[in-house]
């Protein structure tokens, strides 16, 4: 089966302005997560979806692939399947172009579910938080499984509830996803839902259509760029 990355990269974030273009030691951003997608051993082929040209021309000047998108693309998963129609794989991944440091054995374990049980349509990870503080914070989402580690909810409130006072594992959901391309194009076609709205989380949506997603633990957590401060300490951990 052919395993097909795409990193949806946008110029115009809210916060950071500019993002996959911002250099990290000597690399851009944008270059820093192809480089990592691409030594994943079981990663096939890397693409970059952008709707801006400075990123497409700084992606052709190290050598990478990209392919230029609508504008109109509301999710990463919209920019994500525009791609995925003209490509003929089995299994593309969403990786996220702000997390430069992921690591590819990473994205390999997330991967393997779906090479070796091809009941499974979509994937993603989490790790157990050992922040007390991320606990309560709501830009870190919690996810919880059933015994066979398919996800049963996904929160930015804290779940489960500790009603009694005892040792509990949470986990924060890492936001790198797996699809059967089948399963992506008809996912992006259906309609934004209830739960997905409210908590303004959008793998919900297959859960509320009754979808499974699988969910592999990994002992790896990636630092996501979504400000200036989050920028310079990932240039730190690069420089060092």
């Amino acid at each position: 089966m052919e395993v097909v990355a795409i990193i949806p990269a946008r110029y115009d974030s809210t916060r950071l302005p500019g993002k996959p273009l911002k250099v990290i030691g000597d690399k851009t951003m944008i270059e820093h997560v192809y480089q990592r997608a691409a030594e994943a051993n079981k990663v096939d082929r890397v693409i970059v979806a952008t709707d801006d040209k400075r990123i497409y021309d700084t992606v052709q000047s190290f050598g990478g692939e990209v392919k230029m998108t609508s504008k109109d693309h509301k999710t990463g998963t919209d920019r994500l399947a525009e791609v995925a129609q003209d490509l003929s794989v089995d299994i593309i991944i969403n990786v996220q172009g702000d997390e430069p440091l992921i690591d590819p054995n990473t994205i390999d374990r997330a991967v393997t579910p779906l090479l070796e049980d091809s009941k499974i349509k979509m994937g993603t990870l989490k790790y157990k938080i050992n922040d007390k503080e991320e606990l309560n914070n709501p830009n870190i989402v919690k996810v919880v499984t059933d015994k066979e580690g398919f996800a049963l909810y996904f929160s930015r409130s804290l779940i489960p509830y500790p009603r009694e006072d005892k040792e509990i594992n949470y986990y924060k959901h890492i936001g790198l996803y797996v699809y059967r391309r089948e399963f992506l194009l008809d996912y992006s076609k259906l309609k934004r839902t209830s739960l997905e709205q409210t908590e303004s989380l959008e793998q919900l949506r297959v859960l509320e259509n009754g979808y499974k997603i699988k969910v592999v633990e990994t002992d790896h957590q990636s630092i996501g760029v979504d400000t200036k401060e989050d920028l310079e300490k990932v240039r730190k951990l690069v420089e060092s």
